[in-house]
């Protein structure tokens, strides 16, 4: 295979990409909502379909330029998945309830400034929607496909292509500008940076999903009774729910440090 073939895409190219993801899926839910009636979905079912369908093509075309299987998109790392899960994950889960309440003050903080207008909070609210094709989409499709994507794809072509910490940052400005709204922008850019430093600590996206995963059931099974994730007042969380929240997180991110630093090859080491 040529050399030029195996880092695609560059970080002008993944622009292109992920526009030409947005515009497939708006071709697909186009395209299907025709024939809503006859294959019977609901408008949260063929959104699902279509955001499968649109991330699945471009993740297969992607994977076909590199020259790459799903193995190798999946868990490149020599060490086996089961020793990345079981030690890697029980840490990160420690970091979901100060992400949460994190997610909820900066959504806040913005809304203060720039309210939110309502289209975007009907947007909000059908994420959030307590049925079940929208938890599958939130909850379990976009974790698993967008982390094909950014870090499987994006992050490892970065990584090849630019230092470290400049390829970390391109792929997590990428994710948060994907979510098309400043809401969700900035939590996303954060998580990318720490998602990005887990896939290139580990070569795994095990541990990405699982961050991924967690941090969006967490939101959508909190606010889905509720209107939407902007209108929850970080002034009406206990204080004492932020002290456990800032423990649990200290305690993960040591956990994570230790046995992702340079030095603890028996958990991560490179491809």
């Amino acid at each position: 295979m040529p050399p030029e073939r195996t880092t695609f895409p560059s970080a002008p190219q993944a622009a292109f990409l992920l526009l030409a993801g947005f515009v497939l899926q708006y071709i697909l839910g186009a395209a299907l909502y025709d024939f809503r009636d006859a294959l019977g979905l609901t408008d949260e079912q063929l959104l699902a379909l279509a955001m499968l369908l649109a991330n699945g093509i471009l993740i297969t075309a992607a994977m076909h330029i590199r020259g790459m299987g799903y193995r190798e998109l999946v868990h490149p790392s020599k060490v086996s998945p089961w020793s990345v899960f079981i030690f890697l994950v029980p840490p990160i889960l420690l970091l979901i309830p100060f992400a949460v309440l994190l997610d909820v003050s900066l959504i806040s903080a913005i809304e203060s400034v720039l309210p939110i207008s309502a289209w975007e909070q009907q947007a909000f609210a059908a994420m959030v929607r307590p049925t079940l094709p929208a938890f599958i989409a939130t909850c379990v499709i976009a974790p698993v496909v967008e982390e094909m994507l950014f870090r499987g794809i994006l992050l490892r072509s970065f990584l090849d292509r630019y230092p470290r910490g400049l390829a970390i940052g391109y792929s997590a400005l990428y994710f948060g500008a994907a979510h098309l709204n400043i809401y969700q922008f900035l939590l996303a850019f954060l998580l990318g940076l720490l998602m990005g430093w887990l896939y290139e600590r580990s070569r795994s996206l095990i541990p990405c999903v699982a961050l991924h995963a967690a941090i969006n059931s967490t939101v959508f099974l909190w606010v889905a009774p509720m209107e939407t994730e902007a209108s929850l007042a970080p002034s009406a969380i206990p204080g004492s729910v932020w002290l456990a929240a800032i423990f649990a997180a200290t305690i993960g991110a040591i956990a994570l440090r230790r046995l992702l630093t340079s030095s603890a090859k028996s958990v991560a080491e490179e491809a």
